[in-house]
């Protein structure tokens, strides 16, 4: 997917005022944030908030582990049959699909919802080499069908409403028109159910990967999983080298916050766990299994102040708690991962110089972090993303000039004072309700605020003595 990310001003814009998309993703990301509440603290506030320090604890000693980790998951997923290969970017990623498609005569993918696979571009990579490929989650479908990209990390067609997905799946689909849901979502199974079983290869990302017992772990609510990673003859899993974690008892808990924090439920209807192709005793199952580790960029965040990030389960509850995310929807952050997750890891995976609105794409009210399952912490890394912006000389003159105008003025208490003075004369005379030029864009969105009738100066000269005589000595 190409990164568009320094777009974001003007596409938040035109989707601030696109009325359908609005609605569908505050439906969307309400439900979500509610029912996550619900079920996060359904045996209390105490409970609820022990779970996610066990699961934030868990995650952080996967990190302080991770090369000793994916060393053991690969030994012991090679023991159970699996073939682990490794990829350093996504080019390489994409370059051994495709030659595992060509080992086995590969003409036909079915796939299910996976980040990194977006992430790559797989999809079109395997169509430019006459590879049929079909998404089998039923958001993800319905993006296809709309030659889209997704727009949540969970609920890929979170900025679609019901209208609009009828349409589409009649257009496009040949669905016979219906108003109804439910014949809407048996009408698609039915058009998937035949592609599962000519499908020669299944793809699939993963949850997590078990380093004791090497095993690979999806959840899902729809039933697709299951087929895609046991009916084609083959199964390539591309899974972020950040997701293995120790022992079977840490996923446990963490299949526990995953579901409450996305979907609101205690559990998924489907947990799968594979640990290795069909055995000798069975009589279903694919043939071979393929896990690539895909680096990526992931490496980098590694070795930097923003390691933290690699905790990230992608459960999506910090883009339902958004304010930004609920006006903007997903598409206009530009890439693969929106939201406030999004902003922190997609200047980290494509650049910071590609993606420079994004660390400013919050209003800094902590509800990423206070709604998060592993509690990483997205406002101290937007925030030191904005310093690193200003560091590496992204931001522009007017913005410098601004600050330094600004430090120059503070740095002298009689300056601070006479440009509060001249501003109140200036507001009073001209009776301002905006302010001027560049600083315009504050009092757009808000109400010119009155002076006080005495300043903060003033106030403490009055209680305590000479404050402005005594800072200047």
């Amino acid at each position: 997917m190409e990164v568009q990310s320094n777009n974001f001003i003007p596409a938040a814009r035109i989707a601030i005022h696109d009325v359908d998309l609005r609605t569908a993703v505050a439906m969307g990301t309400d439900s979500g944030f509610v029912k996550r509440q619900a079920v996060m603290f359904a045996d209390g506030k105490a409970h609820g908030e022990a779970i996610r320090g066990q699961a934030a604890a868990i995650k952080r000693n996967a990190l302080n582990k991770l090369p000793d980790l994916l060393e053991q998951a690969e030994a012991a997923m090679q023991e159970n049959g699996i073939e682990v290969l490794w990829a350093a970017d996504a080019a390489e990623a994409n370059r051994l699909v495709l030659e595992i498609a060509d080992r086995h005569d590969v003409h036909s993918v079915v796939k299910s919802k996976s980040m990194v696979t977006e992430e790559i571009g797989l999809n079109k990579i395997l169509e430019e080499d006459s590879i049929d490929v079909l998404e089998t989650d039923l958001g993800e479908f319905i993006v296809q069908l709309g030659e889209e990209t997704p727009s949540h990390i969970v609920i890929p067609i979170c900025h679609k409403t019901k209208e609009s997905i009828r349409q589409l799946m009649i257009d496009k689909a040949d669905m016979p028109p219906t108003d109804d849901t439910d014949e809407m979502a048996r009408f698609a199974r039915n058009y998937l159910r035949q592609r599962f079983l000519d499908a020669d290869m299944g793809v699939s990302g993963g949850n997590f990967v078990i380093a004791e017992t090497g095993t690979l772990c999806l959840v899902s609510n729809e039933g697709n999983i299951r087929l895609v990673t046991s009916q084609p003859r083959v199964h390539v899993a591309l899974v972020g080298i950040e997701k293995v974690i120790p022992t079977l008892e840490d996923y446990a808990t963490l299949t526990q916050v995953l579901p409450r924090s996305a979907t609101g439920q205690t559990m998924t209807v489907y947990t799968h766990m594979i640990n290795g192709p069909q055995r000798d005793d069975e009589i279903d199952g694919p043939e071979h299994v393929y896990v690539i580790f895909v680096d990526n960029g992931r490496s980098q965040i590694y070795t930097s102040d923003y390691c933290e990030a690699l905790a990230c389960i992608r459960c999506g509850a910090c883009l339902n708690g958004c304010p930004v995310y609920k006006v903007t929807g997903g598409h206009a952050y530009g890439w693969v991962y929106p939201g406030p997750i999004g902003a922190v890891i997609t200047p980290l995976l494509v650049g910071l110089e590609n993606a420079k609105p994004l660390p400013y794409a919050s209003s800094l009210c902590g509800m990423c972090k206070e709604v998060c399952p592993v509690i990483i912490d997205i406002p101290r890394m937007l925030l030191d993303l904005r310093y690193d912006l200003v560091r590496s000389g992204y931001t522009g003159l007017d913005w410098n000039m601004g600050m330094k105008a600004y430090a120059f003025g503070g740095s002298s208490p009689r300056l601070f004072s006479w440009a509060g003075k001249a501003a109140e004369l200036a507001t009073k005379r001209f009776k301002l309700n905006s302010l001027p030029g560049p600083l315009a864009g504050w009092t757009d969105y808000r109400s010119m605020p009155s002076f006080a009738v005495k300043s903060f100066h003033q106030l403490w000269g009055e209680t305590n003595g000479d404050l402005e005589g005594a800072d200047e000595q």
